[in-house]
């Protein structure tokens, strides 16, 4: 029988097609298998004063389509709490998994390794383990580390600022990374020269800036680059790497190019809903929100009052930061998106890693309070979403704290997590997110009450939040009800702006008491674990 003309041609594209579906399916095996068994990158993006008012927390408002995209392959942890709202201390716990009574960082000045020199951090155990640890922007902070950024931690130098070949040659650097605007620029560098120091930088310039200039003409653009870079770097070497990427913004003074800015309107900016003190509560729970009154454009709007810790901001200058923040936290979005998309474009997303923190949560007016500074929800609970390679996207509303980050860091790394960590692994919740790995969350900050040092325990659990302010306390942590000098309770389930502190409410006993039961169980837990050499033993 004649062959037919089509036969041919039809059965060696059968052949053909074949053959190279046999070849996917082989190299696509190896491929995976290769990936599998590799060690996995980390990366590790911290964002300054980041409160969780992003998308993927459920704010209809913010603009944060990358920190979005990177939430819907990684968990969400929505409860996750920080564990001292302020940098230097919150930034060292978290780095080390330590608490505050342990590491002995309770403020900006105090060095973390001269409190305890021989400290293990997270980097440093990786760098141990055969990465190549370094990074780029504020992951420290800055004040509470030797001038090499925790030299023990990095294998390769860390940069705190990036160069000066990062910034857009069109503007320049910011004035001390923050203001562009040419007269600004002057005042700046005229408050340093009168001052003799970076300090009166900040106080010769306002708490917000909108100018038309490119990303890179601000600190956290260059950040981006310079982290590109890095990433490129490291992808060329073949061996696992801890990249840390610092980002600034939100921190005041809210500066970001005028694109930010656009993408919001003045007058839909919210205000706080209850900006009074909660009923019941104690005054030195509160702060004056001194940070915010360093910039040249809050002290003439502060009204009188006969509260120690009030400011009362008139609503046009709360509109106008609330703006400044949510355009702040768009820009910081862009940014980490330039790093997210390098780490694609070089292939390594598949094989990384990648772990988001704010360092705390931030007042936006709420309670008369702006910053940070205190044991309220708003300032203690901070963003956390962990990506990591072969693990389903979830969304976990189980307690946790930033203690957790270093040993769930370890757990996916294939590494043995250290001794005397005080947080657990998250890696549960991350496989199952209807599980829960602890019962509450602890922060804690202090004031000065009657010349005394005073320190504030707060328990988090899913419906209360239980605070103890005890005086002569942290060091020993030897607990009397004589030592009580105020307490609060809060329930977010009836009152989630907290305007009422139901300590002493008869309604409230049971709850009270169980409480102050968990608070005991959590000091007792802490007997062992007070600051001291590293023990390691």
């Amino acid at each position: 029988m004649p062959e037919k003309l089509s036969d041919k041609p039809r059965n060696s594209h059968l052949a053909l097609v074949f053959y190279i579906a046999i070849l996917i399916l082989f190299f696509s095996k190896n491929t995976y298998t290769q990936t599998a068994n590799e060690t996995p990158n980390v990366l590790f993006i911290a964002v300054d004063d980041l409160k969780p008012i992003l998308g993927c927390y459920g704010d209809a408002l913010i603009k944060t389509p990358n920190i979005d995209a990177l939430a819907k392959r990684g968990t969400v942890f929505l409860a996750n709490y920080c564990q001292q709202a302020v940098s230097g201390p919150t930034r060292a716990s978290l780095l080390t998994g330590k608490r505050p009574d342990y590491t002995r960082i309770y403020n900006m000045k105090t060095k973390m390794r001269d409190m305890n020199p021989d400290i293990l951090t997270l980097p440093q155990y990786f760098r141990s383990q055969g990465y190549t640890t370094t990074g780029v922007g504020k992951i420290y902070d800055p004040r509470c580390v030797d001038e090499y950024l925790d030299e023990p931690s990095w294998s390769e130098p860390f940069t705190r600022k990036p160069e000066k070949k990062y910034f857009s040659r069109v503007t320049g650097e910011p004035a001390f990374s923050y203001y562009q605007q040419a007269e600004l620029k002057e005042k700046a560098l005229k408050g340093r020269e009168e001052s003799g120091g970076e300090e009166g930088a900040l106080k010769a310039g306002p708490s917000v800036e909108c100018a038309d200039v490119p990303d890179d003409a601000y600190l956290d653009g260059a950040t981006a680059k310079k982290a590109k870079e890095l990433l490129q770097q490291l992808a060329e070497r073949k061996k696992p790497f801890f990249l840390a990427v610092g980002i600034h913004n939100p921190h005041l003074p809210f500066v970001a190019p005028k694109k930010y800015w656009d993408m919001y309107q003045r007058d839909e900016m919210p205000v706080a809903k209850f900006q009074e003190h909660a009923a019941n509560s104690p005054e030195f729970a509160y702060t004056s929100s001194p940070e915010l009154r360093n910039y040249t454009d809050i002290p003439p709007l502060v009204t009188f009052s006969d509260q120690k810790n009030s400011i009362h901001l008139p609503v046009e200058k709360q509109k106008e930061l609330v703006h400044g923040y949510y355009a702040a936290v768009s820009y910081a979005d862009a940014q980490i998106g330039v790093v997210l998309k390098a780490l694609d474009s070089l292939g390594l997303t598949g094989n990384t890693i990648i772990v988001l923190w704010g360092d705390h949560g931030w007042h936006l007016g709420d309670h008369d309070l702006w910053c940070k500074h205190t044991d309220f929800e708003q300032a203690t609970h901070a963003p956390l979403i962990i990506s990591s390679p072969g693990i389903l996207p979830s969304r976990s509303a189980s307690q946790t704290e930033f203690v957790d980050i270093f040993p769930t860091l370890c757990e996916l790394s294939g590494l043995q997590i250290p001794p005397n960590r005080d947080g657990v692994s998250l890696v549960p919740l991350m496989k199952d997110p209807s599980k829960e790995v602890k019962q509450y969350s602890v922060s804690q900050y202090w004031r000065k009450n009657n010349k005394k040092e005073i320190e504030g325990y707060s328990i988090r659990t899913k419906r209360y939040r239980y605070t103890e302010w005890l005086v002569d306390f942290k060091d020993k942590h030897e607990y009397s009800e004589s030592k009580i000098a105020g307490k609060e309770l809060y329930d977010y389930e009836k009152d989630p702006l907290e305007t009422v502190s139901r300590i002493g409410d008869p309604a409230y006993r049971q709850a009270e008491a169980e409480m102050k039961k968990l608070l005991m169980e959590y000091f007792d837990s802490q007997k062992d674990n007070l600051g001291g050499p590293e023990r390691t033993k």
